[in-house]
Formats: C-alpha cells, sequence, structure tokens
C-alpha cells in the first residue's frame, strides 16, 4: 500500500509518495513536480506498491510491468528506490573495491581487529576473484564458500569468525547503497567456540605462572588475566588513575567498544589478588610518577602471546592455547558459578549471550562438587595464604 500526496514545500511544488517498509517504518519518496509529472508521481507510487509487496513476501519472480518500468525509469528515480532497497541500481563495484574501501574507511580500527578482517579477506578471495561484481554475487554462492572452507579444513570457529567479518563488510556495501542486500544475510556462521581449545587455567598453573614471572609487571598481567578477567589490550592501557582505592574497584576500558559508550568502560572489583600484586608494583621505585600500569610495552597494542608462551614453559605447564582468551574464560565461569550471569556479565564486559556461547566451560570442579568434594582449583575456593614471590632466572 502507497500513498501519493501532492503539496507545497516551501515555495517548491512536490510529489510525496508515502508507504511502510517490511518493518513497518514509514517512508517517503519525494519529487519534485517542476521535473516529474502527475502521471508518473501516480505510476511510481503503484509500482512501490508493487515492490513492496514483493519485498514482504519474498516473491522470487518480480511483476513484468513494474520490472520494465523500474528499468526505463530516470536514473533519480532508480536512486531513490535504491535508497529504501526497492531495487538494485547497475553497479560496477568489484568485490576488491568493496573490501579495500571497506578498511581503508575503518583505519581507525584496533589493529588486532584488523588483522582478522584481512584474514577474513584472504579467505574470501579463495574462493572468489577479485573483479565479480557485487550485484553477481548471490546468497547461493555464499553458501558454497562456506562449505568450500569447511573442505579446505578450517575450523568452524575459524569460519564463523570469518562469515561474521564478511557480513560486516557487505552490510557496509548495503548502508552505501551499493547493494540493495547482503549476500550473505540468511547464511549461518556457525559457533566461534572451538571447545578443543578450551582450558580451564586451575589456580595451581596461576600460582606457578607467577612464580615463573621474572618482574613484577608480568606477575600483574598474569593477575588481571587469570583473576580480573581481561583482555590483554584493556590491560595495556589500565592507568594508575583507574584504580579506585577507596571503593575497591577498578576502570576497564575496552578499546574495541569505544563507539558504545555503554559498553566502552566497566567497573571490575579489586580482587585480592589483583590488589596485592598492583601495591607490589606501585611500591617500586620509579612507578609512583608512571601513568600507566604496564609500562614495558609502549606500543599498547603489543602481543603478549610470545612472552606469556616463555613462561608457561619456565613454568613446567603444558601449552596454553589461545591463552589469554582461556584465563578470560576460567574466570568468566568462576564469577558466574560464585555471582551469576548478570554480575559475571558486568564485571567481565560482555552479554550473557557471548558468555554461553564462547566463554562458559564445563569443568572438573563442576564434577567434583557435584560428587560433593571440596575443591580448589578456583581462585574462589582457596584458602588465602602467602602470596608466592618472583623466583629469578
Amino acid at each position: 500500500m502507497a500513498t501519493l500526496q501532492k503539496r507545497m514545500f516551501g515555495k517548491r511544488e512536490i510529489y510525496q509518495i508515502q508507504f511502510r517498509d517490511e518493518h513497518k517504518r514509514k517512508k517517503t519518496i519525494t519529487l519534485p513536480a517542476t521535473k516529474f509529472t502527475e502521471k508518473t508521481a501516480t505510476e511510481l507510487k503503484e509500482h512501490v506498491a508493487v515492490l513492496i509487496y514483493e519485498k514482504i513476501n519474498e516473491v522470487g519472480v518480480p511483476n513484468r510491468k513494474t520490472k520494465r518500468w523500474v528499468e526505463a525509469a530516470p536514473m533519480e528515480i532508480k536512486e531513490k528506490l535504491a535508497k529504501h532497497g526497492l531495487c538494485l541500481l547497475p553497479s560496477t563495484h568489484t568485490a576488491e573495491e568493496l573490501w579495500d574501501m571497506f578498511l581503508d574507511k575503518h583505519s581507525e580500527m584496533y589493529v588486532e581487529t584488523r588483522k582478522t578482517y584481512l584474514y577474513a579477506k584472504d579467505r574470501f578471495f579463495s574462493f572468489f576473484k577479485p573483479g565479480d561484481l557485487l550485484v553477481k554475487l548471490e546468497k547461493n554462492r555464499m553458501i558454497e564458500w562456506r562449505r568450500f572452507l569447511l573442505e579446505r579444513g578450517y575450523a568452524p570457529a575459524t569460519i564463523a569468525g570469518t562469515i561474521s567479518k564478511a557480513k560486516a563488510v557487505f552490510n557496509w556495501a548495503k548502508e552505501q547503497h551499493w547493494i540493495t542486500e547482503s549476500p550473505l544475510t540468511g547464511v549461518g556462521r556457525g559457533s566461534y567456540r572451538n571447545e578443543a581449545k578450551d582450558r580451564f587455567v586451575t589456580l595451581e598453573e596461576y600460582r606457578k605462572l607467577l612464580v615463573a614471572c621474572t618482574c613484577q609487571e608480568w606477575r600483574v598481567i598474569i593477575t588481571l588475566a587469570r583473576v580480573g578477567g581481561l583482555h590483554p589490550s584493556e590491560i595495556l592501557i589500565l592507568r594508575w588513575s583507574d584504580i579506585d582505592w577507596d571503593h575497591h574497584r577498578f576502570r576497564v576500558f575496552n578499546s574495541k567498544l569505544k563507539q558504545y559508550e555503554n559498553k566502552y568502560v566497566r567497573e571490575v572489583p579489586l580482587f585480592p589478588e589483583i590488589a596485592v600484586e598492583l601495591e607490589k608494583l606501585r611500591t617500586i621505585p620509579g612507578n609512583e610518577n608512571q601513568e600507566y600500569v604496564i609500562n614495558r610495552y609502549p606500543d599498547r597494542r603489543s602481543n603478549l602471546g610470545p612472552q606469556f608462551a616463555r613462561i608457561a614453559k619456565r613454568a613446567g605447564i603444558s601449552k596454553i592455547e589461545r591463552p589469554f582468551d582461556n584465563m578470560r574464560a576460567t574466570r568468566s565461569t568462576e564469577i558466574h558459578r560464585k555471582h551469576g550471569a548478570k554480575i559475571e556479565s558486568v564485571w567481565v564486559g560482555h552479554s550473557v549471550k557471548v558468555a554461553l556461547e564462547s566463554y562458559l566451560l564445563v569443568t572438573d570442579d563442576d564434577y567434583a562438587l557435584a560428587a560433593g568434594k571440596k575443591v580448589i582449583k578456583s581462585v574462589d575456593n582457596a584458602e588465602s595464604g602467602p602470596v608466592p614471590e618472583i623466583t629469578p632466572k
């Protein structure tokens, strides 16, 4: 259903075609009466009604009369229809142009996030050609691409991440009106989780890691990751001014979520283990005037993985895949177990849905507790005692 009105806009006479889109939102297409006749406006109203019906009901075969009318319409009308997703503009934009333009327009994204987009781009072009026109990329081809990635041996979690990044790229193309609909709409990404790499980092392992550290800064890094549940990127931008000693909490900033004001900062309890290690670091001569808590990595985007691997080897701990993700998942599981989903979501900094999909683990503690046994593999189950000191290597 569409309606047509002729009215004055200032000193100009215009035609307004009003309709509701597939989400029941009111939309308007405006034509200047100086350029278009009432007959054209009336025809446009009738064809808009047909196009809306076809879109809402996912009609596979378009009305031939409407299709021919749109194809013959002036470019200004086609652009107005395309803006509302009612027709597809003839486009010369290629897949390569899309990926390059997207990355160029989002150059401010966090460096590790950018890497994931670059990896997704490489996987995309392992199947598609750089010169493929966007208007020729259809859903069935995207499904073939997903099947291709599976056949190439990529882990389901890797494929899920790749599809997710590609969806963001094609949704951006839709926002630019390069396409009217993303070809990845309705294509499932699968699960981000690779359970084979899940690992609960026990209290005993955490203490071994602390002993194996050769500096207090790394003890703080590991404690913030394992006990605070922080990302490396959050650890490296933590400032002393973020720590509220009086109220036993500290602020954590997630640079990946800077555009979302309500998610950018959260408050985390100053757990006793964290307070002890921070206090030790603060009292080291020279630290009293430092802005950041961690200063051995001036590049706040540094990769902490290689040094962690060396510490873990020194501690005699078997290899931990995705160590910071697993330390975060371990703490997420402990907090969820003790305090529930709401508090876990606030303190660790993700939604309940994300926690269920990507972080919460079923552990040996769960089986032991179900059997009525006391366990001490978790930080929250440990009795207070002396904190292991640094052992120089």
